[in-house]
Parts: C-alpha cells; structure tokens; sequence
C-alpha cells in the first residue's frame, strides 16, 4: 500500500507529464525527435515554428523528463529520454479514433 502522501506526489508528477503532452506543438516535437537527434534549427525546420517556439517548448519537455539535451559543438541535439512515449502517444491516438468512429456513427444514425 502506497503511503497517501506519497500517491499524491505521484499523481501530480503523473498530472505534470499529462499536462506537458497537452499541447500540440509539444507532441509534434516528440514526434520529430522519435526519427533521431535533431538540434533547434533543424526542428524549427521541420515543424515550420520559430526559435523562440521551439526554445520554450523544449524547456517544459526538458523540465518534464521528455527530451534529453546533450551539446554537440556549439548545438544542443535533442532526443527522446524515453522512446516508450511515442507508444503512448500512438495509443492515445487510437483511442482518439475510436472516439471519431464512434461519433461518426452517432452522426450517421441521426442522419
């Protein structure tokens, strides 16, 4: 049994990390980075953002324990800290399907 002082600090640890992946530039980032290490530049490329963008959203994956930044030279090359993300991000796009399939029947029905 877990010490109830100790499953709230989980839980908001938990509501941190969920909170964190609410937004979508931040999941596009993740997404980018699941392809390899890419630097700011590259990712303000890739996804069509400015550095500023980019900076600050990488400071709260980074805050959050999502993306590791290690130096390269005079760039910051971003990667995953843990690849397993992206499994869960696919899976919440799942159940996100399920939910348009299921809302597309209702609209069928009503039809």
């Amino acid at each position: 049994m877990v010490d109830k002082a100790l499953q709230q600090e989980i839980d908001q640890l938990h509501a941190g990390i969920c909170h964190c992946l609410a937004e979508p530039t931040r999941i596009a980032i993740l997404y980018a980075l699941s392809e390899g290490k890419k630097n700011v530049r590259e990712l303000m490329e890739e996804l069509d953002i400015g550095r500023a963008t980019a900076s600050r959203h990488l400071k709260v994956l980074r805050d959050r324990s999502m993306v590791i930044g290690a130096r390269d030279g005079v760039s910051i090359y971003y990667t995953l800290a843990d690849a397993r993300v992206i499994e869960a991000l696919d899976l919440l796009r799942d159940v996100l399907a399920r939910i348009l399939a299921q809302r597309k029947a209702l609209v069928e029905a009503l039809e």
